[in-house]
């Protein structure tokens, strides 16, 4: 079984993850996916043995759409994307627009991305970096632009593109990772 097998396995298993997949679909867009924490805390449970919705701070709807960067388009789409689950806490990103408020959220300017692949690569953790989202057939599509050891292994390393060293051991403080899932590996950053 390959690793993409395994990783679309754990998600088809679970149904909260699918339904959120659906109604990321209707939306209608060219280039989304549904990742980052929502999808690491769904294959870490289920590697633990852990069955039933994760734990969630939110439900992280990643698309790229350069034609139309206003926030308040995100904004609209969470609220359609909470009427199909309304007990999901979505949180909407438009990744064509991360260079117009990343400095100001985070303490430094970067570079425009240049689609959705080359934004799920910039996530703070190889293990976050992987994204699925579901075509009109019910394909499931993963994004994973740096692998998916990370993932199916249970290892956190530092993603250097964006996070720095000092963001990554917040991020590993507050997600308490080893606390959460004894079996996580959590890496101290190389720079």
């Amino acid at each position: 079984m390959t690793d993409v097998e395994r990783l679309t396995g754990i998600v088809r298993g679970a149904p909260w993850f699918m339904a959120a997949l659906g109604a990321g679909r209707q939306l209608g867009l060219a280039q989304w996916c549904i990742g980052a924490g929502a999808l690491r805390n769904l294959v870490w449970d289920a590697l633990h043995g852990r069955a039933g919705p994760p734990q969630l701070a939110d439900v992280d709807f990643a698309y790229f759409c350069c034609d139309d960067l206003d926030p308040a388009r995100d904004a609209a789409l969470q609220r359609r994307l909470a009427e199909h689950c309304p007990g999901l806490p979505w949180e909407v990103t438009n990744q064509a627009g991360v260079h117009q408020w990343f400095e100001a959220h985070f303490g430094h300017a970067v570079e425009p991305l240049l689609s959705l692949d080359d934004a799920v690569a910039s996530w703070p953790e190889p293990a976050t970096a992987v994204g699925a989202w579901l075509d009109d057939t019910d394909r499931l599509h993963v994004i994973a632009p740096l692998g998916l050891d990370d993932l199916l292994g249970m290892r956190v390393r530092h993603n250097p593109r964006r996070a720095s060293a000092h963001t990554y051991r917040e991020r590993c403080a507050s997600k308490r990772y080893a606390q959460r899932w004894p079996r996580v590996v959590v890496e101290e950053p190389l720079c």
